[in-house]
């Protein structure tokens, strides 16, 4: 037992660690012949106390694995609040360079469910009459399930990360032109950072949170030119936004394109750490995006952290029947020649 033990406590309490069977022999080798001599090390899977080499399986879903996933979430805290506030290989010159916290979301796809918050906290009726509690189950769904645009829904999720990648071109362009620049003028003055996680909203869309910050040509570790402000990037952010656009399918006859909702939240990042949430903080917003590094769609439906091999699957599983719709429209539209590219299958899990 303290053999078995010893192996164990090497997996940092990894719950599902993967088990490799093999053999590894060292052999000395004569630098001058490169003759193989000696056996200096062996080592056999078999004689292991588990029977098998165990290795961490380093999966970042919290709910597949919440020992590799916290190792996961404080990475992603370490590595963004460096690029905040400094460390870690990077300037603390940073922590005054132009930064904001900014929130992207999808467009609409039908009305739902929500909790609406009004002043000093009263929370008012939703479209339904109801006043919802924050665990409700109903937040989320669709008022009218058979008139919300579920082809949409799943397009949208499929083609997020391309139109993220737009928005970083336009934004790019937007910041230039404000600088008197052209955008290939715009790099041998300055550069823009991004690190973003993705987040399910109740509704089951992606939506992202994103730290963008304007350095010097040289990264992190040159400082911004005079014009670089928090006030020049809020407005190209949300003049990029709004020009940002992917052209989707034509699936029946109906053409598909994709633009985020015209819900956008930027926000300045100011101090280095908390102060009774009066400002956005640098540990704040490190806090937040760790967090979400280790969600997927399951925060939407509770239950889908793995790839589905049989649509009949989807019939047995503890979700919503707005999830299940989701997964089922994903499934159909996998089956598409024309759609084949995006593996909508394979992501079905994913919505």
């Amino acid at each position: 037992m303290p053999a078995l033990l010893r192996q164990l406590s090497s997996l940092g309490g990894c719950t599902h660690p993967i088990r490799l069977d093999g053999h590894r022999t060292e052999h000395h080798l004569n630098q001058d012949t490169g003759e193989i001599g000696r056996i200096l090390r062996h080592l056999d899977s078999t004689e292991l106390p588990a029977g098998h080499l165990l290795v961490r399986c380093n999966n970042r879903r919290i709910t597949r694995c919440a020992a590799c996933a916290e190792t996961y979430r404080r990475d992603t805290f370490h590595l963004i609040t460096a690029g905040l506030r400094g460390g870690k290989g990077t300037s603390e010159g940073v922590a005054t360079h132009p930064r904001v916290f900014a929130t992207f979301t999808a467009p609409s796809f039908g009305p739902v469910h929500n909790r609406l918050t009004g002043p000093a906290g009263t929370v008012r009726r939703c479209r339904c009459g109801i006043r919802h509690d924050e665990e409700d189950d109903a937040l989320g769904t669709p008022l009218v399930p058979d008139r919300y645009d579920y082809e949409s829904a799943v397009l949208w999720n499929a083609h997020a990360g391309l139109l993220w990648r737009r928005f970083s071109i336009y934004l790019r362009r937007e910041v230039a032109k404000r600088a008197g620049l052209s955008q290939r003028a715009l790099r041998n003055h300055a550069r823009l950072s991004f690190a973003k996680v993705a987040e399910y909203q109740k509704r089951g869309a992606v939506h992202f949170h994103a730290v963008i910050r304007i350095d010097g040509p040289d990264g992190g570790d040159s400082p911004p030119p005079a014009w670089a402000t928090v006030e020049l990037l809020t407005d190209a952010i949300s003049e990029a936004t709004s020009k940002a656009q992917v052209a989707g399918p034509v699936i029946d006859g109906r053409a598909h394109a994709f633009a985020f909702g015209g819900q956008l939240d930027v926000r300045p990042i100011r101090g280095a750490d908390f102060n009774g949430g009066q400002e956005l903080t640098d540990r704040a917003v490190a806090a937040y995006i760790a967090k979400y590094a280790t969600k997927g769609a399951e925060t939407a439906t509770g239950a889908l952290d793995r790839p589905i091999r049989l649509i009949a699957e989807v019939a047995h599983l503890d979700i919503s029947e707005h999830a299940r719709r989701l997964v089922r429209t994903a499934w159909a539209l996998g089956a598409r020649k024309a759609l084949e590219h995006l593996r909508l299958r394979a992501w079905a899990h994913m919505l």
